[in-house]
């Protein structure tokens, strides 16, 4: 059983200072520090700590991108779909934090909005029927990639961050799970009132995992509804801890495990993830998820 990562590669440039820059105005900022970032890296990762079999698709830039695709290769994310192109720079977020630990962020698709069809064809040439594909909402081309995995047989998992427009206009029809926070779930929905009937109505063969952070999570299909608890942690960061559910619950139903057990260790390692600093370095082995 293969997993298909088609999803993003950021370097995030975060400053400190100690308010937002204004109109005109330069400042100096009181630090700077570049990690790796994109929900499609943190998720590879993830889905990879959980010991599933992961593959990541996309692209960064020839010259800047190497420190992203090290970090991949270093927690066993096969890596050899990644295109290097020399014509585009990585994608970027531009992050400003002030004194009172507020953000504002700039983001530059770069690499990430540069996918071709001949990517995409490449790609999936290398993978069949029954595999699995997991996309986000941060990359080009996401029409043709359910599209052409669809027809393949693969059984395809979208996590619409960030929610815009733009993702009614995608064939999801062809979605066989959905995994959303609250808010996406209610955009996805476009209500907010019984948020998992209306899904399921508007998306019949699918099943829906919505997560609600420190309250809990929800997965639905046409013969159950399941809730599964969150685990009581004093929480330092958030930033991954929807990427780690997700890595570990697709890691997990991929590997034969009861969607219970998938529910409870994502749950788990997301509530390990958010007692940890940063993005990708919060994500926890399987090991440690276990130990818990």
């Amino acid at each position: 059983m293969k997993i298909l990562n088609f999803g993003s590669l950021n370097l995030d440039y975060t400053y400190h200072v100690d308010h937002f820059v204004q109109p005109g105005e330069t400042i100096s900022s009181l630090s700077r520090t570049i990690q790796a970032g994109g929900k499609g890296l943190n998720q590879s990762i993830a889905i990879a700590n959980a010991n599933g079999n992961c593959y990541h698709a996309g692209a960064v830039g020839s010259l800047d991108g190497q420190m992203l695709i090290k970090l991949l290769q270093d927690h066993n994310v096969n890596t050899k779909h990644l295109h290097k192109l020399d014509h585009v720079e990585t994608g970027t977020a531009f992050i400003q934090v002030d004194a009172n630990g507020e953000n504002c962020i700039v983001l530059y698709g770069g690499a990430n909005q540069a996918i071709t069809s001949d990517m995409v064809d490449e790609t999936l040439s290398h993978f069949s029927k029954g595999d699995y594909l997991l996309i986000q909402n941060e990359i080009n081309e996401l029409d043709a990639i359910i599209q052409k995995a669809h027809k393949k047989g693969m059984k395809i998992f979208f996590n619409p961050s960030p929610m815009n427009e733009k993702i009614f206009k995608l064939p999801l029809e062809y979605v066989d799970c959905f995994l959303v926070n609250e808010d996406e779930a209610i955009a996805l929905a476009k209500q907010e009132n019984d948020i998992l009937d209306a899904l399921q109505a508007q998306y019949p063969n699918a099943t829906i995992v919505m997560t609600l952070g420190k309250k809990g999570a929800y997965y639905r299909d046409h013969t159950q509804t399941i809730f599964q608890e969150s685990y009581k942690v004093k929480a330092i960061d958030t930033t991954a801890a929807g990427d780690t559910f997700t890595g570990f619950f697709i890691a997990s139903i991929a590997s034969k495990k009861p969607i219970k057990e998938a529910l409870q260790l994502a749950a788990k390692a997301a509530s390990i993830a958010v007692t940890k600093e940063g993005a990708a370095p919060s994500i926890p082995t399987l090991d440690e998820v276990l130990k818990k």
